[in-house]
């Protein structure tokens, strides 16, 4: 027997969630190009903050390494609470939190080495006016606040019936994930991985496919691969570069869910528990658009307390400031010193050279440095690139390093600060793997556009 919904579910499912794909996949234009409205949002409380944002970004890391040293020394007693969940971590993420304090103490205080204290390592994380880390404080906010606009009154579950047999069979993934990927590339990355951590700990996706959607449908915005063809000077190929970034991204997003290190990891839930083999199954009497629609009004049904979901949304901003952003300033500025001040990564790029010679990119000798350097931050491939002649060697190097996507100054330390079941070296391995697969892909579309 169908289940009938209360006008005030029908509300919930049809006003909250149409509000929240508004707020976060719907593209406006604005003078700065076409931005989703939380980017907007975003953008308008920095105006204001930023006199103090990175302060206040200092203080929270010193909270998150000083609130975990003492989680160490703090028996836990009773069942774990909101406190436990901000600062009772491993010594591992204490050790990168009080990492954190000191790499953004470096550079506020301009105290240290050059190689922790300069504008190009912490101050890309931590700079009040342009720091990714900073900025994050902002995002995190609206995000924690409205991220269950978009997954608690039912859109993924009306669109996840729907999508199940396009996602699974091609991407080996659940038919909701279709707004994970939606919300990552007209919006943000950061955004995709948000949700998905957020599904992950719902138990409305495995491990496996939580990691898969995190690492290859979280890709960087429309507005970014602007700044991309910008800083390489490639701005008049912009439409043929970004149709090569979803070309390339689309074939990767086939191939990677079917080998190492994603197919390994465990189809399980965050617990544990196996996932039903029926949760995606049409059941009799339903075809999927009606099926679709009776989960969405029943988890809309399940959430008319708004007043829980504002607490709840608190807390989640919370746990993305006290866990999240220390992660993504300590492994983010490691990994920038490493890029600007040692030759660890021209070095590790250096196997590329004859295989770009061999694909007759010219240049490659330039080329290959470029190649493993977009795992410390993706701008990076262009900053260097920019002062290579060949045309045809910067598009082909703008294209690989956003078709990478994997990298520590953003997405990759946001991940590592989730749940995700995602560790350094699976990062590190994804993005070398896309980075292979990549180029030969990327160069054929060169050498045909050239």
């Amino acid at each position: 027997m169908k289940t009938k919904f209360s006008f005030y579910t029908w509300f919930l499912f049809l006003a909250l969630s149409a509000l929240g794909v508004f707020i976060f996949i719907t593209p406006i234009s604005t003078d700065a190009g076409m931005k989703v409205p939380i980017a907007l949002l975003a953008n308008w409380l920095a105006g204001y903050v930023e006199p103090y944002i990175h302060w206040f970004a200092f203080i929270v890391f010193i909270i998150a390494a000083l609130g975990s040293i003492a989680m160490h020394v703090i028996p836990q007693r009773g069942p774990r609470n909101i406190w436990d969940s901000l600062f009772r971590v491993h010594w591992f993420w204490t050790t990168m939190r009080v990492l954190a304090v000191v790499f953004a103490g470096a550079f506020l205080f301009q105290v240290g080495p050059e190689s922790l204290k300069s504008d190009v390592t912490s101050g890309i994380l931590i700079d009040p006016a342009s720091g990714l880390v900073t900025f994050m404080f902002i995002l995190f906010l609206f995000a924690g606040l409205l991220l269950p606009l978009l997954t608690d009154f039912g859109l993924l579950e009306f669109f996840g019936s729907m999508m199940v047999k396009i996602m699974r069979p091609i991407f080996k993934i659940p038919g909701r994930s279709a707004i994970d990927c939606l919300a990552s590339w007209v919006g943000d990355g950061t955004i995709g991985v948000l949700l998905t951590s957020k599904q992950y700990e719902e138990k409305n996706y495995t491990g496996r496919e939580a990691a898969t959607i995190a690492t290859t449908f979280s890709v960087v915005s429309i507005t970014f691969c602007l700044v991309v063809v910008e800083t390489i000077g490639i701005e008049a190929y912009f439409l043929e570069f970004y149709a090569s970034v979803i070309f390339c991204g689309l074939i990767l997003a086939v191939i990677m869910p079917r080998i190492y290190p994603l197919k390994n990891k465990a189809d399980t839930l965050i617990d544990g528990s196996e996932a039903s083999i029926n949760r995606e199954v049409v059941q009799e009497g339903y075809n999927v658009v009606s099926y679709g629609l009776h989960n969405a009004l029943s988890k809309a049904d399940s959430n008319r307390n708004l007043g829980k979901m504002v607490k709840n949304g608190f807390i989640n901003v919370l746990e993305m400031w006290f866990a999240v952003t220390p992660i993504i300033m300590a492994f983010g500025t490691i990994a920038l010193v490493l890029a600007e001040f040692t030759s660890f990564f021209r070095i590790l790029g250096m196997p590329f050279e004859p295989i770009l010679a061999l694909l007759q990119i010219p240049e490659a000798g330039e080329a290959a440095q470029t190649m493993i350097v977009g795992f410390a931050d993706m701008l990076l491939p262009s900053v260097l690139g920019a002062g290579i002649e060949s045309e045809m060697t910067r598009f082909f190097i703008a294209t690989v390093s956003v078709t990478q996507l994997i990298y520590m100054s953003e997405v990759g330390g946001l991940i590592l600060g989730t749940k995700l079941p995602l560790k350094l070296w699976d990062l590190f391995v994804i993005f070398l793997i896309r980075t292979v697969i990549s180029i030969p892909i990327i160069a054929v579309i060169t050498h045909l556009l050239f």
